[in-house]
């Protein structure tokens, strides 16, 4: 059997039994209530007898039970008006079948059916209790095997039981009455399930129809055409919903893989959106934000959730020389070429406006969207900066490569020279071994100083694991607690709940930073706070170092990182040069923020480890062991 039709099939049943139901409650109520209405007219016949009754025995009198009894039966027999009632009962009523006054030990006194009169009534079940049966039980009674049921009604004499009136009820009478409408309820019952039934099939029909048509539009969307002609003529005595589920299960497997594809260079667009400097917004053509690069954040000070989805005006405010050049430049439909401005932050940011239009539309001057581009120049110039800077550091790198390797063979000759020399001179002369001895020791310093840069030189091989950086941080603080103390400096971490991973080497890392936070403790030589803060900004790790002391002047700011540059009198100028080394080592960046009113403050950037099961391992290295290691304090910033 085919799909379709067990579809049909199971509609037209469903409905079928829906009005059966109805139908059968629906007959059921109209039964009963039928059965009430010859209750209640035969409980009408019964009480008329009981008032006529009483009036026949309202004269009577006597203190024998039999005496009273005889006096009843006489008086109800003797008196026209109550048998003509009973006559009347028995003639008019269409469900009664007889009528008898009895007394109350159940004989009759008066009653329609002569047997009855002065012998014990055939007790029979009460009419009351087809009230409460159900159809069945209904149908049963009136058209099963002739019953009589009684309909009783007590009489009271000086409030005692002295007699009653009981109607029989014969269910063939019933039978005649309810016999006519049953049929006829039957009758419209039947005509009202066939007519569900034929109208349930063709809406059935008519519903699974276009089933058909989905099915040849879905070949003409998902199927190619000799596969599309393969399938037609293999399928064409198949059952049409068959054939259909089968076409979108197709379907579905060919979105699923269109949504693989689609999540991949969704995630590859974020990976490129996140790694951008330049601030990328991509607007539709009412003006709203549906690409936003996590760099805008730095531009606008805004969230990138708040702007995904809203408008361009309520982006950027009129306010501000930003916002107003790019809301004019939008509403014009204008576009901007590289436009530099200077907010009123002083940075300088570099504008690109684009509208994007369609060659097929009507219109040409249609736009589908905009991009707005903005370009930091100051960040340019930065790495500008900081490329000098390194092939600065290359080249002296270079030069102390050469300078210590040509210069350590002569200290090792005048070494040599001068021992041989103190030999010979003895103890003799007090004077001359003075000299000697100052010769030695410039000699010795010389050789320390060309050591330090064979070792700035040398190539350094990193040990790279991954590493809390919070654990990081907090060994260096624990390292640099006891100088800190020292000097009256309060530290103020600020290091995030959850752990950030980066891979590095954690000894050089250490170095670094405690070169850093030691300089920072030198700066401020009347005491005061060392705040430290890490935290992750977007792909990166974020650390800052601000102390309270009195800046960096502007003139020697750029010239800090240089080897040997130094502003103390017992600094040796090595200190922030390896910092700087070990930070590009890390494929980080190191940024310098000084005045002399609010500090220093240094900014180191790390790249953070994107593996979720770095995050996963929490603080333990994949060996088991913690990430605390040696450390090697070298001179602090000069």
């Amino acid at each position: 059997m085919r799909l379709k039709t067990k579809l049909v099939l199971a509609i037209t049943g469903l409905v079928f039994l829906v009005v059966f139901t109805l139908s059968w409650i629906f007959l059921g109520q109209l039964l009963r209530q039928r059965m009430s209405q010859a209750y209640s007219a035969n409980d009408m016949v019964a009480h008329q007898i009981a008032l006529a009754t009483q009036r026949s025995l309202a004269g009577v009198g006597a203190n024998d039970p039999k005496a009273l009894r005889a006096a009843a039966a006489k008086a109800l027999r003797a008196d026209p008006a109550v048998t003509e009632l009973l006559n009347s009962a028995i003639r008019y009523a269409p469900t009664v079948f007889d009528v008898t006054i009895a007394d109350s030990e159940g004989r009759g006194l008066l009653s329609t059916d002569p047997t009855n009169l002065d012998h014990l009534v055939a007790q029979r079940p009460e009419y009351a209790e087809l009230e409460s049966g159900g159809l069945l039980q209904l149908l049963k009674v009136v058209f099963g095997p002739p019953r009589v049921y009684n309909l009783t009604l007590p009489l009271e004499r000086y409030s005692e039981p002295f007699a009653t009136v009981r109607v029989g009820v014969r269910t063939t009478f019933l039978r005649f009455v309810v016999q006519p409408w049953l049929i006829a309820a039957l009758t419209y019952t039947g005509v009202a399930i066939l007519c569900s039934l034929i109208f349930a099939a063709f809406l059935a029909n008519l519903a699974l129809k276009p089933i058909e048509q989905i099915g040849a539009r879905l070949d003409a969307l998902a199927l190619a055409e000799a596969e599309g002609a393969g399938e037609a003529a293999g399928g064409r005595s198949s059952d049409a919903v068959v054939l259909v589920s089968h076409k979108i299960e197709r379907i579905g497997r060919r979105m699923r893989n269109v949504e693989e594809v689609f999540s991949a260079l969704k995630e590859n667009l974020d990976q490129i959106m996140t790694n951008l400097q330049d601030g990328i917004l991509l607007y539709t053509h009412d003006a709203r934000a549906v690409l936003v690069s996590d760099s805008v954040e730095r531009f606008l000070g805004i969230s990138r959730a708040e702007i995904l989805g809203a408008k361009l005006h309520e982006v950027f405010s009129r306010n501000t020389r930003l916002g107003r050049l790019v809301r004019e430049s939008f509403d014009a439909r204008m576009a901007l070429v590289q436009e530099e401005i200077t907010t009123e932050t002083g940075r300088h940011v570099e504008i690109s406006l684009d509208f994007i239009h369609d060659d097929r539309a009507v219109y040409p001057q249609e736009t589908l969207g905009a991009l707005l581009t903005l370009h930091d120049v100051e960040s340019v110039r930065e790495i500008e900066s900081d490329l000098e800077l390194s092939r600065r550091l290359a080249a002296i790198g270079r030069l102390t490569a050469g300078v210590g390797h040509e210069v350590k063979n002569p200290i090792n000759a005048i070494v040599v020279h001068l021992e041989l020399m103190r030999n010979k001179l003895g103890d003799s002369d007090h004077r001359a071994m003075r000299h000697l001895e100052v010769i030695e020791s410039e000699i010795q310093r010389l050789d320390r100083v060309v050591q330090t840069l064979v070792d700035f030189s040398r190539p350094v091989e990193l040990q790279l694991m991954d590493q809390d950086l919070r654990r990081v941080v907090s060994a260096v603080l624990m390292l640099a607690s006891a100088e800190l103390e020292t000097r009256d400096i309060h530290v103020e971490s600020d290091l995030p709940d959850r752990p950030v991973m980066a891979r590095v080497d954690s000894d050089l890392l250490k170095q670094a930073l405690l070169n850093v936070v030691l300089n920072g403790a030198q700066a401020m030589a009347e005491g005061g706070n060392l705040k430290v803060r890490l935290a992750e900004d977007g792909r990166m790790a974020l650390l800052s170092i601000h102390d309270q002391g009195g800046g960096i002047p502007d003139d020697v700011r750029d010239k800090i990182f240089d080897l040997y540059f130094t502003t103390k009198k017992d600094g040796s100028g090595i200190g922030l040069a390896m910092t700087y080394r070990i930070v590009e080592l890390h494929n980080g960046s190191i940024e310098v923020e000084s005045d002399a009113t609010h500090g220093t403050t240094f900014i180191l950037r790390f790249p953070l480890n994107t593996q979720q099961e770095s995050r996963a391992r929490g603080y333990l290295m994949p060996d088991g062991s913690s990430s605390a290691g040696s450390i090697v304090a070298k001179e602090p910033r000069g």
